[in-house]
């Protein structure tokens, strides 16, 4: 499993939204959510090719640097 990390965004970041969902196939690079800081919206991407194997983020969630919103699991799709 491949760990989906918020990074350290400079300002205060709250989770947005998925645009995945848990078991869809991902690649390295796709778009899977969205955070918001200060009114700006930034894309979280994946970070490795699999497939969604956990949303643990919700709409609203305060997301402190390096929180876990999610999980990829390393099997081929």
């Amino acid at each position: 499993m491949t760990r989906i990390e918020v990074l350290d965004l400079g300002a205060p970041a709250t989770f947005g939204q998925w645009h995945v969902r848990a078991g869809d196939p991902v690649r390295e690079g796709d778009r899977v959510a969205e955070v918001l800081i200060a009114g700006a919206v930034i894309d979280v991407s994946a970070p490795v090719s699999g497939a969604l194997a956990e949303r643990a983020a919700r709409a609203g969630d305060a997301l402190p640097p390096g929180t876990v919103i999610g999980t990829i699991s390393d099997d081929e799709f």
